[in-house]
């Protein structure tokens, strides 16, 4: 299914004890490109999320954002620097020592220098954490990668829309081609007669001429051309793999066959034509440029 690279998706669940928040965002992008902020402490996980996530998405710009919030007490360690903790008895019985103070060192005289304890988080499991992650993570990308369908779907009717305006406006141009021969054999006739007056027009050298003509102006092939890049085109956008970069080389392609018929066209009707679908081939290509 078409899907464009704009998308938006956001998970927020409580997971054994923990609050996971998984948010994306994406814009257009020529490639893959991830950029994550995850809580402090969890860096771990940024290459398994960009690794999901590339599982997904094959082209843009991705943000995402992870939070993960512990609720309940977890295991903590107390280490206590004995060396220094030491060294404050020792400074407090050389002050009583030398001014003659009472000795009255505890515990909770040693508790207010928080330098002597250090809080250590106990060890977790990153392949449990990750686990929980992924579950809420899975949820949020399927939001994300819902949006950018339903996006796809709008870029498909535009592009469809534009693509039948464009076959239309050929359609005309070849019709219109033949005609431009018809007259100009008329006004080479016209010119002739009015130049030589009563003699014999020779038949044969204004056919000769109008066939130079013809084959000058003549943009069959060019036409073909252009029916059978829409017919890719149209083939690219019901496609089940992202094709946007194919799409969008396919696009100069027909740029390069209309920008042919406007040079060989030596017709009013027809060079504005060709303006018409080269606007539409335009709209075209700014919309693919979101496709992924």
């Amino acid at each position: 299914m078409l899907k464009s690279m704009t998308g938006y998706g956001r998970c927020e669940e409580t997971v054994h004890g923990r609050h996971i928040t998984v948010e994306l965002k994406s814009v257009n992008h020529k490639y893959f490109e991830f950029s994550p902020r995850v809580t402090r402490g969890y860096g771990f996980l940024e290459d398994k999320l960009k690794t999901y996530v590339q599982s997904r998405v094959a082209r843009g710009k991705i943000d995402l954002y992870l939070s993960i919030e512990t609720l309940e007490d977890s295991d903590v360690v107390v280490h206590v620097n004995h060396s220094l903790a030491a060294g404050y008895i020792a400074a407090f019985r050389e002050i009583s020592e030398r001014y003659n103070l009472p000795d009255s060192i505890t515990v909770n005289s040693l508790s207010r220098y928080s330098d002597i304890f250090s809080v250590h988080k106990a060890p977790e499991d990153e392949d449990a954490i990750w686990a929980d992650v992924k579950a809420v993570a899975e949820k949020a990308v399927d939001a994300f990668v819902a949006m950018r369908e339903v996006e796809g779907r709008r870029l498909y009717e535009d592009v469809m829309s534009r693509a039948a305006t464009i076959i239309e406006i050929v359609g005309k141009i070849e019709a219109r081609s033949p005609e431009t021969v018809r007259e100009y054999r008329e006004r080479l006739e016209t010119k002739l007669r009015e130049v030589l007056a009563d003699t014999t027009i020779d038949e044969q050298r204004i056919l000769t001429e109008a066939a130079i003509f013809a084959d000058k102006v003549a943009v069959a092939e060019e036409t073909v051309r252009l029916r059978s890049h829409f017919d890719q085109l149209k083939a690219f956008l019901e496609s089940e793999e992202p094709s946007g970069r194919k799409m969008d080389f396919l696009v100069q392609e027909m740029n390069r066959e209309t920008n042919t018929i406007g040079s060989k066209a030596s017709d009013s009707q027809i060079a504005y034509m060709v303006v018409d679908i080269k606007a539409e081939i335009e709209k075209i290509r700014e919309q693919i440029q979101n496709i992924e």
